[in-house]
């Protein structure tokens, strides 16, 4: 029986933290090297789109040490 992507994304998220980051790891460097350069340009292009948020004041950044924080709290959840 195969199984489907979201089985097999319940599966991966079940794996502990060091376990998952290496599978990430595996499935990025899987991935198509001609997508690469498209895949780039998409973050470019997000980036540049974030960016232009805070410039225009549309969107407040917040200190690093915070963000990581919110960052674990949410991962202890």
């Amino acid at each position: 029986m195969r199984m489907t992507v979201e089985q097999i994304a319940d599966e991966a998220l079940a794996l502990p933290s060091e376990a998952r980051a290496l599978l990430a790891d595996r499935l990025v460097e899987s991935l198509d090297p001609a997508e690469d350069g498209y895949i780039r340009q998409l973050w470019m292009r997000e980036a540049k789109r974030r960016v232009d948020e805070v410039r225009r004041g549309e969107v407040q950044t917040i200190p690093a040490e915070v963000a990581f924080s919110e960052v674990r709290q949410a991962l202890a959840r």
